[in-house]
């Protein structure tokens, strides 16, 4: 049978390793179909579904990569999929989504008025909702990845990975300590859109009124009712980066590697140049979630890297 989805390779890099004083093994999920993680856990959902279910069509919301991971994996098994998007959204996501044979139904200035205007249509409806990361089957379906990086490298001791709104560290880190129950397990997210870390660290839930950061990947309000306890179970730590150290490793990656990564791809590895002295690790996993970046930011990044003294 052919996978459904690709094993993406790891990268691994001397220079790298000499900067932060460890192996570094960079898992790119950039190259995965739809050129990020989220058609892993959107085509486990999916194909969880009986026929009737995929029958009735599934629905989401999403600005971006969870958009093109439901519109693949539903042409992948046949369904209809409606995506609601907000109006601001770049034409090239919304085209992308359309391409992959969904119908987009552009709403809203913000994801969370998308989103509500979903769930209003969902109930008319009845198809299928497949949430961005607050589902079982999705964090499952993203948890794969876990499995697939151990088996690619088994001395890894210590996975950096990614937080929006928690489905893709929830399944990796469950997935991890199944394997091994030593393996750390830390999260990341951006300064500007640290609902998780700080609901994590207080042990309270915590919103964020409003989010700003470059890695619009993981810029979510708040943190998932079903992702959050998983996470204060398996994962050891979180930590934040801001937008120039997360624009300094974007352009490290495209100077150095020859790769593109976007805003919150690039988090993981920004926390480990950050971090290199904190972070006690021989073998160090880096989760890079996704590459699908606007190149028209390009000069900004440029802009914000030059205010940090660039990785050396």
């Amino acid at each position: 049978m052919t996978p459904i989805v690709h094993r993406t390779p790891l990268l691994t890099s001397v220079t790298t390793d000499k900067i932060v004083g460890k192996h570094v093994y960079c898992k790119m999920e950039n190259q995965q179909k739809t050129g990020a993680f989220k058609f892993r856990g959107a085509s486990f959902k999916l194909m969880q579904l009986s026929k009737e279910q995929l029958n009735k069509g599934v629905i989401t919301a999403s600005a971006g990569n969870h958009a093109q991971g439901v519109a693949h994996a539903a042409a992948k098994l046949g369904a209809r999929a409606m995506i609601y998007m907000p109006e601001k959204t770049p034409f090239a996501k919304v085209e992308a989504t359309r391409n992959y044979g969904a119908e987009v139904v552009l709403t809203g200035e913000t994801f969370q008025e998308a989103y509500e205007a979903s769930l209003k249509r969902q109930l008319q409806t009845g198809a299928v909702y497949v949430h961005p990361f607050d589902d079982e089957d999705v964090m499952a379906g993203q948890g794969t990845m876990a499995m697939e990086i151990l088996r690619q490298e088994d001395r890894i001791d210590t996975i950096l990975v990614p937080i929006g709104g928690g489905g893709l560290i929830s399944g990796i880190a469950v997935g991890a300590k199944h394997v091994n129950r030593n393996i750390k397990v830390i999260g990341v997210q951006a300064s500007g859109a640290p609902a998780m870390y700080e609901s994590y660290h207080t042990n309270q839930v915590k919103n964020a009124k409003t989010v700003s950061t470059i890695a619009e990947g993981i810029a979510v309000k708040q943190p998932g009712k079903r992702t959050l306890p998983i996470i204060r179970e398996y994962v050891d730590d979180i930590v934040t980066v801001d937008d120039e150290e997360i624009a300094a490793a974007m352009l490290y990656m495209l100077e150095r590697n020859k790769t593109l990564l976007e805003g919150a791809g690039a988090a993981s590895l920004a926390a480990l140049f950050k971090y290199r002295e904190q972070i006690k690790s021989r073998h160090c996993g880096v989760i890079v979630s996704g590459g699908n970046m606007d190149i028209s930011t390009l000069p900004n990044l440029q802009h914000l890297a030059k205010k940090l003294q660039f990785p050396a």
